[in-house]
C-alpha cells in the first residue's frame, strides 16, 4: 500500500485551542452518509496508535466547511504536545488488490530547521533522537 497525500495543514493557535478545519476537497476521502453531517474515522500516528477522530460538516450555509470536532482532536493535540506552527499531515492508503482495505494515517510534525532554504519537518514523535 501506498500512501496517498491528503492534505497538510500548518496549525494556527485556533486549531490547537478549538478545532481543526479541513479542505473541502478532502470530504471526498470520508463520506459522509445521506442526510449526517459527521463522520468517526481512525488515524494510526508513527508510532503505530490509533486515533480516533470525528470530522463534521456544516449543517447550513453554501460551503460544508469540514472541521475535526474538538473533543477528538484535543486528546491528539495534548498527547502530541503540539503548538502553533507545527503542522498535521494526513495520508490514506488503499489496498486496491484486497477490497480497498483501508488505512488513515496522521502524521504531527516540527520545524526543526531550514536547510538550504528548505524548512526541514520531523514527526514530534522523533524529536528527542534530535535531541529537541
Amino acid at each position: 500500500m501506498e500512501p496517498v497525500h491528503l492534505f497538510t495543514k500548518k496549525l494556527k493557535p485556533t486549531h490547537i485551542s478549538h478545532a481543526l478545519s479541513f479542505p473541502t476537497h478532502v470530504l471526498e476521502a470520508f463520506p459522509i452518509s445521506e442526510g449526517a453531517h459527521m463522520t468517526n474515522f481512525e488515524a494510526v500516528d508513527a508510532t503505530d496508535n490509533a486515533w480516533r477522530f470525528c470530522l463534521s460538516t456544516r449543517m447550513t450555509g453554501a460551503y460544508p466547511k469540514p472541521v475535526l470536532l474538538w473533543s477528538s482532536w484535543h486528546r491528539f493535540v495534548e498527547q502530541k504536545g503540539l503548538t502553533p506552527e507545527d503542522r498535521v499531515v494526513f495520508f490514506i492508503e488503499r489496498d486496491e488488490v484486497n477490497d480497498m482495505v483501508r488505512r488513515d494515517t496522521v502524521r504531527p510534525q516540527r520545524k526543526v530547521m531550514t536547510l538550504m532554504g528548505q524548512d526541514v519537518w520531523v514527526d514530534v514523535e522523533h524529536l528527542p533522537l534530535y535531541g529537541l
